[in-house]
């Protein structure tokens, strides 16, 4: 598995935090039962970029705390590779002021809630949604298990 890395905010990405959310994915990939012969984007980015970029795709004018683009939709098939020959999944956008408050909004630490902003994502790219209640219940669970498994926990 690939971890491309854009950082276009204050925030240094630790050699501990990238091997975490490295965990996080492989963790993601094992609940689904899939290989990690993946290669995901994850940028880091300022609420101005993010509400440009959800104004844009999603015709949602605000700052929002995450954005997923998959690049495959069927994973069954031969989706685009890298030089590696692993699948393009997508791209996570992150924006870290918006996940700091969260975290404090929440009551847990900033690195529970970048996980956590991660496995959503990711599970966003596998074609999961939280829009009605049924997909809600199994997206909410499929977190629960990949959080507790990592375990990061609330109070983390």
């Amino acid at each position: 598995m690939t971890l491309v890395t854009d950082i276009r905010e204050d925030f240094e990405l630790s050699a501990e935090m990238e091997e975490t959310l490295k965990k996080a994915a492989h963790a993601v990939f094992e609940e689904e039962k899939l290989d990690d012969n993946w290669e995901i984007s994850l940028s880091f980015v300022t609420p101005e970029e993010i509400r440009s970029i959800n104004k844009r795709f999603r015709k949602t004018d605000a700052v929002t705390d995450v954005l997923s683009f998959p690049a495959a939709y069927d994973y069954s098939a031969e989706g685009e590779k890298n030089e590696k020959g692993e699948i393009i999944l997508g791209d996570v956008i992150i924006c870290v002021k918006r996940a700091k408050e969260q975290s404090l909004e929440f009551g847990h630490s900033f690195k529970r809630e970048l996980v956590f902003l991660y496995v959503h994502s990711l599970l966003h790219l596998l074609g999961y949604d939280h829009m009605e209640d049924g997909e809600r219940e199994i997206m909410e669970s499929k977190q629960k298990v990949i959080m507790d498994k990592l375990n990061i926990l609330r109070t983390n």
